[in-house]
């Protein structure tokens, strides 16, 4: 990392104005240009800026620095010990800043983006981009890689596909210019498949899903390989080629079960159950949530995600005491919801079946009307509104409301319209 940087960077790290800084040794302009590479300042106007901000200029040679920043750059990539992974954070937090290796504390800043992801504090993930931006134009080809490609993740974690693939596209551009490890450009691409799937692009999904299974499965990276697997078969199943999307399903749950990994074999059982229930085989579908719920190691949201399937699907069948059972399981499992928002779709869900199930019409009809079909318009949820849609719908109609049901099935037929254009 050049010093102009370097100096520029620590000037943000400690909240500090170019005036501030320049005053007594150089004029805020001229620091600017130090800062920004148009300008070469002597030695003595180097040592006297590094003094102020209390850094030393050159301590490029600490190699065990070198290679902790590079396991740590590892572990944001693959599984491993979270705790492991925050306890070496704070540790090389303190030794970069201690030492001031100008060689390792970009790259280090820059990855920060991923941790605060992967911890779940987005908030710290925008305050790191923003402090970032302020000298993103100062960035080589590598760190402008890793600042598009983390950029990327920030949009998608937010829900901005569209915005996150513009990121994933600059950083694909700086691949030809780097000497990156395979499973580097094997990762760019399977985030891209991903988020070509978020945004329904299902033939872009199944290439980039493609190119980045070659190169996983030659690396052995198992876990990858049953992602990319699962990518495939939600891309196939929209496509309705059921047959290859079930393939690929059960290929990535032998992977998930030859490395242990529950998530990835209850991620696909989720995936069966619904590709199940869209065709009719019921109790194939069931027979996968089933495994999920059960299934104490699984994360909370699948298995909400899972319970609230299986009403459905318990509800669809007739069978009452299936269905007032998931129910009570479902509700048992949202009281161990922190984040009430995050799970307001499945309160809703459950409660609706709930009231029909015990036929209480008024509370069906005024959580369904007032509330969930507000939500599902609002959050865009077309596949949801078509089911509930039309559930009102019949409700209407087995209640001889004729003029609500038809109201009704028209929305279930707008909307099952928009989402075969999507």
């Amino acid at each position: 990392m050049e010093i102009g940087p370097y100096i520029r960077l620590h000037r943000i790290q400690q909240e500090m104005t170019q005036a501030e800084l320049a005053e007594g040794i150089v004029s805020y302009a001229y620091l600017s240009k130090i800062e920004n590479q148009k300008a070469e300042a002597s030695p003595n106007v180097i040592s006297l800026l590094c003094t102020r901000l209390g850094i030393q200029p050159n301590n490029e040679s600490d190699e065990t620095i070198r290679e902790k920043c590079e396991q740590w750059f590892r572990m944001l990539f693959s599984e491993n010990d979270k705790n492991e992974m925050i306890r070496i954070y704070h540790e090389l937090n303190q030794l970069l800043y201690d030492s001031h290796s100008s060689e390792n504390l970009i790259m280090f800043e820059i990855h920060k983006i991923r941790y605060f992801l992967i911890t779940g504090e987005v908030d710290e993930a925008l305050k790191q981009i923003n402090k970032l931006a302020e000298m993103a134009d100062t960035f080589d080809s590598l760190h402008q890689f890793y600042w598009y490609k983390f950029r990327g993740n920030y949009s998608s974690v937010n829900g901005e596909f569209n915005q996150a693939m513009r990121m994933y596209r600059q950083a694909d551009n700086k691949l030809n210019q780097l000497d990156l490890p395979e499973n580097e450009t094997a990762d760019l691409q399977y985030v891209m498949a991903v988020t070509h799937s978020k945004l329904r692009n299902t033939l872009e999904a199944i290439e980039y899903a493609e190119k980045a299974i070659a190169i996983f499965r030659k690396n052995y990276h198992f876990t990858r390989c049953a992602q990319c697997h699962i990518v495939l078969g939600i891309s196939y199943r929209r496509i309705r080629m059921h047959e290859k999307a079930i393939k690929n399903y059960n290929l990535a749950k032998h992977l998930g079960k030859l490395n242990q990994n529950k998530q990835i074999i209850q991620l696909t059982n989720q995936n069966l159950g619904y590709l199940y229930s869209t065709i009719g085989k019921r109790e194939d579908a069931i027979f996968h949530y089933e495994e999920i719920v059960g299934d104490s190691e699984v994360l909370l949201f699948e298995r909400i995600l899972a319970a609230t399937s299986l009403i459905r699907a318990y509800y669809s069948n007739f069978n009452v005491e299936k269905t007032k059972e998931m129910i009570e399981k479902s509700l048992e499992l949202l009281d161990k919801a922190d984040d009430k928002e995050t799970y307001q779709l499945f309160y809703f869900i459950t409660y609706t079946y709930d009231y029909a199930i015990n036929r209480n019409k008024g509370k069906f009809e005024r959580l369904v009307i007032d509330e969930f079909i507000p939500y599902l318009k609002k959050h865009k949820d077309y596949a949801n509104l078509v089911i509930y849609s039309n559930m009102l719908a019949e409700h209407f109609e087995r209640n001889n409301r004729y003029k609500e049901s038809v109201k009704y099935y028209k929305l279930a037929n707008e909307t099952y319209d928009e989402l075969v254009s999507l």
